[in-house]
């Protein structure tokens, strides 16, 4: 798995979708009205789904097991199409489209198995993710500027020249990774008065 332990912890939200393209009128009929033989497909589908969401680490070797906060489904119909809308959220380290479109997958799967006695040619397609928030991507663009940052390094044997600087280097290409500038940057001996001279 990827590692995530220098991430931290923010709200992730993904929403994905999934079609079930019936062959005939009959079927829509029936799910609607409750009628087909194997129960109550949207409740049964979405069960199938919520649990499917939790467990998705299980089925997807690269995906980590994390909270799920929160999961909604929605059916929509149009003509012999029953679209699926799956969200997700949780407040972790990394996102859960992975897990939107598993879930989203998974309660067309469960509606194509409960379906199948009374239709034989039901198709499941498109599915796919039609939106994500949260982490990194989420804060660009949020500052009508470039955000601008000082970066100072005390240590009195790096400002002999006695080491060299890794850890303010190592600082500043990280704030650079996240879109920070660094306007200034100064190697400072480990003084006081030049430390509270600087700020």
């Amino acid at each position: 798995m990827v590692d995530i332990t220098h991430k931290i912890s923010t709200l992730r939200v993904a929403t994905a979708t999934a079609i079930v393209k019936v062959s005939k009128q009959e079927t829509i009929d029936a799910v609607v009205n409750n009628l087909v033989p194997k129960g109550n497909v949207f409740e049964m589908a979405k069960t199938a789904g919520l649990f499917a969401v939790k467990n998705t680490h299980l089925s997807i070797p690269d995906c980590h097991p994390l909270p799920i906060e929160f999961t909604s489904v929605e059916y929509n119909i149009e003509g012999l199409d029953i679209h699926i809308v799956f969200k997700v959220k949780t407040v972790y380290k990394t996102g859960v489209e992975v897990e939107a479109m598993h879930g989203a997958s998974i309660v067309a799967l469960t509606m194509y198995d409960m379906l199948k006695p009374i239709d034989k040619e039901i198709e499941i397609s498109t599915i796919k993710l039609i939106n994500k928030e949260g982490g990194k991507s989420s804060f660009k663009n949020k500052f009508p500027n470039v955000i601008k940052a000082a970066v100072f390094v005390c240590s009195d044997s790096i400002f002999a020249g006695d080491k060299e600087d890794r850890s303010g280097k190592t600082i500043v290409e990280k704030l650079d990774s996240y879109g920070v500038e660094t306007s200034h940057y100064e190697i400072i001996p480990d003084e006081l008065a030049i430390i509270q001279e600087k700020t």
